[in-house]
């Protein structure tokens, strides 16, 4: 995590200190996928959303959340991102039964703590963003499964979600 916290006596949240902790090469890979109706994800792959480009303004959504992370969860520390990355990818292609577009969010760092929810946070915001440019006309939308698929580096070293 980016940020752990205890508690004292009177219950006061802190942010952890790292200072002592080694810098290292830190990987999150985050995923999550927003379903719709079928009309909607033609008409974001057409590119003929009247908010335009949805999927390139939602990769940049996604991005700019990743860096500002810390100034929207209170206790994660901000961190110089090296790399930002983000994936879109038609749920169809991936043989579910859903329609819908899957996310993908890696970031990495070279720090003493992790990036998982600076990957979290891009996924969500991304997802958000789509669902934003297409509530017109469609607002059944839903998002789902975001979680974290992959972490590397660390003391606590790799964690790949079954």
């Amino acid at each position: 995590m980016s940020a752990l916290t205890h508690f004292d006596t009177k219950g006061q949240a802190h942010m952890v200190d790292v200072a002592a902790k080694s810098a290292t090469h830190r990987i999150a890979i985050a995923s999550g996928r927003i379903e719709m109706q079928p009309e909607t994800l033609a008409l974001i792959e057409a590119g003929n959303a009247k908010k335009g480009d949805v999927l390139g303004i939602a990769r940049i959504a996604g991005i700019q959340a990743a860096k500002k992370t810390s100034d929207l969860i209170p206790l994660c520390h901000p961190l110089a991102l090296t790399h930002v990355a983000i994936e879109f990818e038609a749920a169809s292609a991936r043989g579910l039964g859903a329609i819908g577009i899957f996310c993908t969010a890696t970031v990495e760092t070279v720090g003493p703590t992790g990036v998982e929810m600076e990957a979290l946070t891009a996924v969500q915001i991304a997802l958000l963003t789509i669902y934003d440019m297409c509530k017109a006309v469609d607002r059944g939308m839903s998002i789902h499964g975001v979680h974290v698929a992959e972490k590397h580096g660390g003391k606590s070293g790799s964690f790949i979600a079954p």
